[in-house]
């Protein structure tokens, strides 16, 4: 079996607002997510792939297949109810990717087709919005995404939730993600009903500076020459960053912000023209 090595979160060079909004996420899911545009070959989806590495593990009710937390476990749960003292188990924080070109079932589930054949009863298989629940839900070409599934995505960051009729089957479950997409404006723009989705957008571009990236290339020379030993050149770095978000997510619900820093963040959305009250909502939750 191979064994892929992520390349580190530590070892991107530059992009700092990338890096930044990235991080603010992981912090603060309520941002909203992250929408990264730029050319090919600016680490936008290396960032991606390394930032599961640093989000706080897991804790899940043992055997439910839509991650709920044992704390507070989802009443409407498919695998639920849960009782009070279920079992529970920690994994890592997934990162789930979602094709742009994947079919429906695939994304919200479908019928288990041995468990109605082998038992005859109608059960649920989850798809990708259940397995990313309390993680990340990346789609590299966003841009790209056919329109029934840009459907599927609103609906469920509009709600929170994924919502199922088919074959038979009724099903609702939890779909908390912090939802993260990448594109290349060069291949056509994001479909205004998605791009109002994302908390915060970020334009990344390749350095001008020779130094940068000469470092660059080397970084990544060394990564594919021996990706095990690069990765542990880092990992310090990674987990201190892990720290850092760990440590800020248990501050969070203690921040309070003043009146003259909700006020500051108006006066910016207003002097820049923006629509709605979403990107004073963000300022404010992040």
């Amino acid at each position: 079996m191979t064994v892929t090595t992520t390349f580190p979160f530590s070892a991107v060079l530059g992009m700092a607002d990338m890096r930044l909004a990235l991080l603010l996420n992981a912090v603060s899911p309520a941002i909203g997510g992250v929408l990264v545009r730029g050319e090919k070959g600016t680490a936008k989806s290396t960032a991606v792939r390394a930032l599961a590495a640093l989000l706080p593990p897991v804790r899940h009710v043992t055997g439910c297949r839509f991650g709920c937390d044992p704390a507070e476990p989802d009443p409407a749960c498919p695998d639920g109810p849960h009782p009070a003292d279920a079992a529970a188990e920690t994994r890592p924080a997934r990162l789930v990717e979602l094709p742009v070109g994947a079919a429906e079932d695939r994304v919200v589930g479908s019928l288990d087709l041995e468990r109605a054949i082998g038992e005859g009863v109608r059960a649920f298989e989850p798809g990708l919005l259940a397995a990313a629940h309390r993680g990340v839900l990346y789609v590299d070409e966003v841009n790209l995404l056919h329109d029934h599934l840009v459907d599927l995505l609103l609906d469920a960051a509009a709600m929170g939730r994924s919502h199922v009729e088919r074959e038979g089957v009724s099903v609702s479950h939890a779909a908390r993600f912090l939802l993260v997409g990448t594109m290349n404006p060069e291949e056509g723009e994001l479909r205004p009903q998605l791009l109002d989705r994302f908390g915060l957008t970020v334009e990344v571009g390749a350095s001008r500076d020779p130094a940068v990236r000469v470092e660059v290339v080397r970084r990544r020379l060394a990564a594919d020459a021996d990706p095990a030993g690069f990765a542990a050149r880092w990992a310090d770095a990674d987990a201190d960053i892990a720290r850092q978000v760990a440590a800020a997510r248990c501050r969070l619900p203690g921040v309070r912000l003043p009146d003259a820093a909700l006020r500051q963040i108006a006066e910016v959305c207003a002097a820049f023209d923006v629509d709605g009250m979403r990107a004073d909502i963000v300022g404010g939750v992040g």
